[in-house]
C-alpha cells in the first residue's frame, strides 16, 4: 500500500503534513511527497519537506490514495493546478482514497468530486463559497468521511484526519 501526499511548495501547514506522515509510518504504509515542483518545500511554521516528485511525474497507478495538505500556500499553488485536479479525478474514479484538509478540500470541489458528498473545510467565506459551488454537502465537524473521500477542517483536526485516512485505506469493505 502506498499514498501520494500533495503539498504546496511554500506555506503548507506543518502539522497537516506531519500527522499523516507519522500515522502512515506507524501503519507501515509507504508514501511519496509531490508538489508543483521537486525539491524543498517550506511550511508555515518553517518545517521543511522534500517533494521527490512534481505532479507531472506522478504515476497514479502506483498509489492507493492521495492526501492533500492545506495551509496558506494552498490557494495560490494547488487550487487551480490542472495536473493535481486530474490526479484527484483519477483517484476518485478508481475508487481510491482521496483526502484533503484545511483549505485543500477546495481542490476536490474544483475537481468536481464533491457533488452530493458530505465534506468539511476550513471556515472562511471564500472556502465556503468554493465548497458550495462544488456541490458539497457541508458538515460542521472536524473530520468527515463519505465513501472514500476524507475531509478535515484544519490543523487541530490533523491527528483525527490522519487516523480517518488510515481507517478508510485499510477498511475491509473496499
Amino acid at each position: 500500500m502506498k499514498v501520494l501526499i500533495a503539498i504546496s511548495p511554500e506555506k503548507y501547514r506543518d502539522e497537516e503534513l506531519a500527522e499523516p506522515v507519522a500515522a502512515l509510518a506507524k501503519a507501515g504504509i509507504a508514501y511519496d511527497i509531490a508538489s508543483t515542483r521537486r525539491g524543498t518545500c517550506t511550511g508555515m511554521m518553517n518545517a521543511k519537506a522534500t517533494a521527490t516528485l512534481s505532479f507531472e511525474e506522478v504515476e497514479p497507478k502506483q498509489y492507493d490514495g492521495i492526501i492533500i495538505v492545506g495551509g496558506n500556500g494552498t490557494p495560490a499553488h494547488l487550487w487551480d493546478d490542472e495536473i493535481l485536479s486530474a490526479l484527484v479525478k483519477h483517484f476518485e474514479e478508481k475508487g481510491k482514497v482521496v483526502a484533503a484538509i484545511c483549505l485543500a478540500p477546495i481542490v476536490l470541489a474544483r475537481a468536481g468530486i464533491l457533488k452530493g458528498k458530505k465534506a468539511t473545510y476550513s471556515e472562511n467565506p471564500t472556502a465556503f463559497r468554493e465548497m458550495r459551488a462544488g456541490g458539497a454537502v457541508l458538515v460542521n465537524q472536524p473530520v468527515v468521511i463519505d465513501t472514500r473521500i476524507v475531509t478535515a477542517n484544519g490543523p487541530s483536526a490533523s491527528k483525527a484526519f490522519a487516523e480517518a485516512v488510515i481507517k478508510t485505506m485499510t477498511a475491509v469493505e473496499w
